[in-house]
């Protein structure tokens, strides 16, 4: 018994310390935290998180690798879009050039990386500093706002950048509620089926009342968090854009042979070229993905400020990173898991919104997440020591 509780607690660390953290922030803010707007903000604010996290974890998959130009990518291509709007170019071929962008940087840095064998950290660092100085050029120095309508509501910066009730809920948003009950139907019908057909072929399963549990307590979440959404206005479209990046790189890393290459790199490199892997494409293809979602990082990080300014992105490649490395994924690649992620960049999130509210000051801010880095490093670090 004593051997499960403690297999339980080695599995769930990170979700038991969310759930600490968030009852610590419950307490401290006396449940403001909590208020459906905060929620709201919670999600919106953290969008470019979840996205840019999703990315760091091919990279980090490939072995410990990151990047750390996403922050100066996410200023560049969001200083390109901003300046074409503002000169009245169609919002529909600015969203396109700061996607195409945000690639063609992915290439840029990951032929260095895959093809000429720079290390990662030096490719990115140069790209960190070029990048930023170029976004400085794009822009002159100066900020450039943002007004087109469509694309604010449809990138998560507008007054109606929210899933509209269909059936006129008034105050509490009845779309928002159903569409959380159809995401709770579809993942249980999903899980049984796959413990079903698992179970038919002989493989192993996990035991019934645990697949129960966890049923139980993630539906319980899902539907309690669209009940606050749709206290507030209801589903933020910034919600629609993580949940659908979430689940492309989901399927991904576990349904693709190019997610299992992933891993297969990160766990031993030599093993996987002798098996006639070609490990420089998998390294292309993680930095080319890194890119895409660095350009729609800085997509819906216009959209929420309403303008491009020189100075955004700073630090959030560590953001992106942290989430990585605090869900899970190893410092030493081959391991980690989406699902993780989105557990890192909710715990990030919390903690940033939670020290907000107590008026916190920045700088303590960034030495709480230093230190929550440095404890999930140390906790992977270890759990490789005694494998």
């Amino acid at each position: 018994m004593n051997l499960k509780i403690q297999d339980i607690i080695k599995k769930y660390t990170m979700v038991l310390a969310l759930i600490v953290v968030l009852i610590f922030f419950y307490i401290t803010t006396q449940g403001k935290i909590l208020f459906p707007m905060n929620i709201n903000s919670l999600i919106s604010q953290n969008a470019y998180v979840f996205v840019l996290a999703a990315g760091m974890l091919l990279c980090i998959l490939t072995g410990g690798n990151i990047d750390l130009a996403v922050g100066s990518v996410i200023c560049f291509v969001g200083g390109i879009g901003a300046v074409m709007m503002d000169k009245n170019i169609n919002v529909w071929v600015a969203v396109i050039v700061m996607l195409v962008g945000g690639v063609l940087v992915g290439v840029w840095q990951g032929f260095w990386i895959a093809y000429v064998k720079v290390p990662p950290f030096i490719a990115t660092l140069a790209g960190m500093y070029a990048f930023r100085g170029l976004a400085n050029v794009v822009m002159q120095g100066y900020a450039v706002g943002v007004r087109n309508e469509t694309f604010l509501n449809v990138f998560g910066g507008g007054a109606n950048c929210y899933i509209p009730d269909f059936f006129n809920g008034g105050s509490f948003n009845i779309t928002c509620m159903a569409a959380g009950a159809l995401v709770v139907l579809i993942y249980v019908g999903l899980t049984l089926k796959k413990r079903i057909t698992a179970k038919a072929k002989g493989y192993g399963v996990d035991p019934l009342y645990s697949v129960l549990i966890r049923l139980v307590v993630i539906s319980a979440a899902v539907l309690w968090i669209f009940y606050k959404l749709a206290q507030h206005k209801g589903i933020p479209t910034g919600l629609i854009w993580i949940a659908l990046v979430l689940l492309a790189y989901g399927y991904v890393t576990n349904k693709t042979t190019a997610g299992r290459n992933l891993y297969a790199v990160g766990g031993n490199e030599k093993a996987t070229r002798l098996s006639g892997i070609d490990s420089r494409k998998v390294y292309f293809f993680a930095y080319i993905n890194m890119g895409l979602m660095a350009g729609l990082a800085g997509i819906l990080t216009i959209a929420r400020a309403s303008n491009a300014q020189p100075t955004f992105g700073q630090g959030y490649e560590m953001d992106a990173i942290a989430a990585c490395f605090i869900g899970g994924a190893s410092a030493y690649g081959g391991e980690g898991k989406i699902t993780g992620v989105i557990i890192g960049a909710l715990l990030m999130g919390v903690i940033n919104q939670g020290m907000s509210i107590m008026g916190i000051s920045p700088n303590y801010q960034s030495v709480v997440k230093g230190i929550v880095v440095l404890v999930a490093i140390i906790f992977d670090v270890l759990s490789n020591k005694k494998k």
